[in-house]
Parts: structure tokens; C-alpha cells; sequence
């Protein structure tokens, strides 16, 4: 089986100047190509080499991330074990420990909350451990499980919402990595059965777009991941009922962007109504100018190719509203109305006076 070379072997390497000593066939993951790059170094490339999907003489079929494909849930202890701790799935147990951090720093996450997983193969997931603090994780905390939720390696046990990270990934085929957290702006809204209002910030909607409510069923059971499921045909993003919120991408990295998105985005909404004032949209026009450019750049939205006249639909939004006495003359003035102070303060004075007695 051909080597993998991961950014440590690649900094052990130059760190013994024997960088000259990796074979011309070798698999090298995306970090350690980078890592080469960065000291300079260029590689040839084989041009009798197959594609990274395809496979090699011996039977191995190795991806872009350096992951064997070969390996299935049913595979020998033995090759579970060597997928396990390959240098290729220790650079994304790094990379699901580093986006861990991230979260536990942000207050997305406390105690033991949140999760995280990447698919690695078509019936093997790399996940997060169960009662495990995501801003302390260890590589060797990860867990690897089928896609039924059994485990098949780690010494700790996986988490106990890894149906619902299966789910989203048996029915869109695009996830091979899943994020869930409570950030605390994002779930608020989902607590509040508000979905975020659109055609505010551009940001959001190129990225993400409409962010639907999954209705509530009890965490970690296949209820919970079926009604998750049944809305990332069409969103990457999902606020879930009285509990918090979980994306997906292609990558780990990229679907805790997406969560960071969707969090200052409700933020910013929440502060912009209690400024007081009618919050500001751009047009349908302006919408559909950032679809075509969400459409350019391959991210799908099934708001595309709708009329102008179908986009920024807020209908149910309904921002917090605030209460004004109006002026005498029946005219709206943002200035304090000198009669209504006299009510407050006399209604003030006499609850004072009934706390004293």
C-alpha cells in the first residue's frame, strides 16, 4: 500500500532534510501539499498516476483527503484500525479538535454540548465522543462508527446525537461533514419558532440562504434526524426547535462557517429591532443579483430562478415591537410626551407608597 504523508511526517522530513526521500507515488493530503509548497518544494507529477478516486494496482482506492475507500464498516478489525489511525484521518481528527476549540470559544457550546462529524468513507464516520468538552477534545477522544450508529473504534464512547449527523448524511449525499451546536443568538430565534428573516445582509444569502425550523423531537433519537433530514435537499443550514443548530459541507471547516454565519446574522437581526425602527431590506432585484452569484459559484438555492416578485418574502416576520405614546394630535414623534410621563410617574409614586405602608 502506497505511504500517506501527513504535515507532520512532511515537518519530520524537512526537519531531518530528507524531504528528497518521498516516494514519487506517494499519497500526500491537501495539508502537506500545502506545507511542501510553503518550504518551496515541487513535486512532479506522475502522468501515469491514476485520478485520487480511482484505484491503484493493488486494490486501493485513496480519495483527494488521502483516505482509503476501500475500507467499509464491514471490513477486518484489523482495517478499521489502520483507517483509524492513518496519518490522513489524524489530520481531520486535528482539523474536528481545532473546529471544537472554535466553538467552546465562541460560547456556541458548553458542558459537553455540540458534536461533530466527517464521513469518511461510504459507511464509515469519523465523530466526536459523547460527555467530552468540544474545547478540550484529543484526537484520540474521536470515535468511528457506521452508519447505523454502531461503533467500530475509539476508547471512548461516540455521541449520543450521531443519528441525526447520519441521517443528514444519508439523505444528501453532498455531506461529508456535519456541525451541531446551541450558539446562543441562532437558538433563540429557533426557541422562538422565528424564522430568520431574508434579503437583509448579503453575506447570508449567498452562503446560506433561507434557514428553515426543524420541529422539536427528543435529542438523540432517529426522530430528531429524520425531521433534520427532511430539509437539507434544499439548506445546508437548520435551526431545530427548542434546541439549537446544525449544517453541513463538504468540510468540517466549511460547515462551522456556516454556523458562525447564521449566528451574526440573527445577532446583528435581534440588535437591528431594538433599535426601534423598521428594519431595512434591499429589493427583490438586489436578491436576485446575489443568486446569480450563489448560482456561478455552484451553491444551490431553491430560490433560484424564481420571479423577482416571489423573493423577500417576510410575511410571518414580525419583529419585536416598540411601544410609543403618541404626541397630542395624534401625530407619531419620537420626543417623550409630557402626559404620559405625569401617568408613569403617578402610577410610580403610587406603588411606592403601597410598598412602604
Amino acid at each position: 500500500m502506497k505511504k500517506v504523508y501527513s504535515v507532520k511526517d512532511i515537518d519530520d522530513l524537512h526537519r531531518s532534510s530528507a524531504l528528497g526521500s518521498i516516494p514519487a507515488d506517494a499519497v500526500i493530503t491537501p495539508s502537506a501539499r500545502d506545507r511542501l509548497n510553503e518550504l518551496g518544494v515541487q513535486r512532479a507529477r506522475r502522468t501515469d498516476a491514476a485520478p485520487a478516486s480511482a484505484s491503484s494496482a493493488g486494490g486501493v482506492s485513496v480519495d483527494e483527503r488521502g483516505i482509503d475507500q476501500s475500507v467499509r464498516a464491514n471490513s477486518p478489525k484489523a482495517d478499521l484500525e489502520r483507517l483509524f489511525n492513518s496519518p490522513a484521518v489524524h489530520e481531520l481528527k486535528e482539523q474536528i479538535c481545532d473546529v471544537g476549540r472554535r466553538l467552546w470559544q465562541r460560547a456556541y457550546v458548553d458542558g459537553n454540548g455540540g458534536n461533530l462529524s466527517i464521513r469518511l468513507t461510504e459507511d464509515v464516520v469519523l465523530c466526536t465522543p459523547t460527555l467530552v468538552s468540544k474545547g478540550f477534545m484529543k484526537p484520540e477522544d474521536l470515535c468511528l462508527v457506521d452508519l447505523d450508529g454502531n461503533q467500530l473504534a475509539g476508547v471512548k464512547n461516540r455521541t449520543s446525537e450521531i443519528l441525526m449527523h447520519l441521517s443528514i448524511m444519508k439523505a444528501q449525499p453532498k455531506a461529508r461533514a456535519v456541525s451541531h451546536a446551541h450558539p446562543p443568538y441562532a437558538t433563540g430565534f429557533a426557541v422562538a419558532g422565528v424564522q430568520p428573516p431574508t434579503c437583509m445582509i448579503p453575506e447570508i444569502e449567498v452562503f446560506i440562504g433561507r434557514v428553515p425550523i426543524a420541529p422539536y423531537e427528543t435529542p438523540g433519537t432517529p426522530e430528531m434526524g429524520l425531521k433534520v433530514a427532511e430539509l437539507v435537499d434544499k439548506h445546508n443550514t437548520v435551526l431545530m426547535e427548542n434546541h439549537g443548530v446544525v449544517s453541513w459541507s463538504n468540510t468540517i471547516e466549511d460547515a462551522y462557517f456556516k454556523m458562525e454565519i447564521v449566528e451574526a446574522y440573527c445577532r446583528t437581526v435581534l440588535v437591528t429591532t431594538q433599535l426601534g425602527v423598521q428594519p431595512k431590506q434591499f429589493s427583490p432585484k438586489h436578491l436576485k443579483d446575489l443568486l446569480d452569484i450563489k448560482q456561478k459559484l455552484g451553491v444551490p438555492d431553491p430560490r433560484i430562478g424564481l420571479k423577482e416578485c416571489e423573493l423577500c418574502d417576510n410575511d410571518e416576520w414580525r419583529p419585536g415591537v416598540t411601544c410609543a405614546v403618541p404626541a397630542k394630535g395624534g401625530e407619531s414623534t419620537s420626543a417623550t410626551d409630557p402626559e404620559a410621563e405625569t401617568v408613569v410617574k403617578a402610577v410610580t409614586d403610587e406603588i411606592l407608597n403601597r410598598l412602604k405602608g
